[in-house]
């Protein structure tokens, strides 16, 4: 493990000089199901797979919701290892920026206004941000992400297209629970009744899956279904719901073929997401899942 940028740098430049791809896991830590789904692919399709652990404080919208986030690098090295990682970089905040908080930032553009965007709004510029610095560090690669966290993972698409980065980003299915529930750190938080309570979005998800494959192709009516089955459990709050295009994340109000649905909601003081690729009229398939 390395906490210095140019030791990580120097750690996948000489994995290139012997002909060997990189596969980079950038992660915020307290590794799970999800992360090591990400790791599996990573060292399956390149000859070298680096991890970061890094807590971006740029992307957390208040300092009780950072100082919550689990830390656990110990153990988050010792799963990395059992899972073959050939470098781990985690950095301390002042070793990313060793000039403080940075001036010059990532603008997400019009995508990073909207849902996710909405609901915090300085959150996708902070992730893209230090997602640059990441990839830059790392060199060219494979990036892999999570397809839980759609919204990053469309802004990270274009970040890498639109900037010109020599990254292939890889997306890999959500990780779930058996009972649908998302792998997530923040899951620790729910308290029992929460926990039972947080797979209503997949239910709901799962129900508006279900319209789809039977031909309902209306967004309105497809959104109303998702939020009237989380509206009817008492621990659900929503945020929102939302039926947008996989490729340009308009929200057409006839639903195109890899529409994708989404949803936030709280469930106390945690805030989960999830979302699900709705299946073409007769389609079996459920897309972006595998249990865990």
């Amino acid at each position: 493990m390395t906490t210095v940028p140019e030791r990580f740098r120097q750690a996948t430049a000489e994995a290139r000089a012997r002909g060997d791809v990189v596969g980079f896991v950038p992660t915020m830590g307290d590794l799970h199901g999800g992360h090591a789904r990400l790791i599996g692919a990573a060292r399956k399709e390149c000859g070298f797979t680096a991890l970061s652990i890094f807590v971006n404080p740029m992307q957390f919208e208040s300092r009780s919701d950072l100082e919550a986030y689990p830390r656990r690098l110990e153990k988050d090295r010792a799963v990395a290892a059992s899972l073959g990682v050939d470098v781990v970089f985690a950095p301390a905040e002042r070793d990313l920026h060793p000039r403080g908080t940075p001036e010059v930032t990532v603008d997400p553009g019009p995508l990073g206004e909207r849902l996710e965007g909405a609901s915090r709004p300085a959150h996708f510029r902070g992730v893209l941000t230090v997602v640059a610095k990441l990839l830059a560090l790392a060199g060219p690669c494979r990036a892999y992400f999570g397809e839980k966290d759609a919204q990053q993972l469309a802004l990270i698409r274009r970040l890498a297209a639109d900037l010109d980065l020599p990254v292939e980003v890889v997306a890999c299915p959500t990780v779930r629970t058996p009972d649908g529930l998302a792998l997530s750190s923040r899951n620790a938080r729910l308290s029992r009744e929460e926990r039972a309570a947080a797979g209503v979005l997949f239910e709901a998800l799962t129900t508006a899956a279900a319209m789809a494959r039977k031909g309902e192709r209306r967004r309105d009516v497809l959104k109303a279904e998702i939020a009237r089955r989380i509206g009817a459990e008492p621990l659900a709050r929503l945020d929102y719901v939302a039926v947008v295009d996989d490729e340009t994340w308009e929200e057409p109000e006839i639903v195109v073929v890899g529409a994708r649905a989404l949803v936030a909601a709280r469930f106390g003081a945690t805030r989960l997401i999830d979302n699900l690729v709705l299946p073409s009229p007769g389609e079996t398939t459920v897309q972006n899942s595998d249990g865990a």
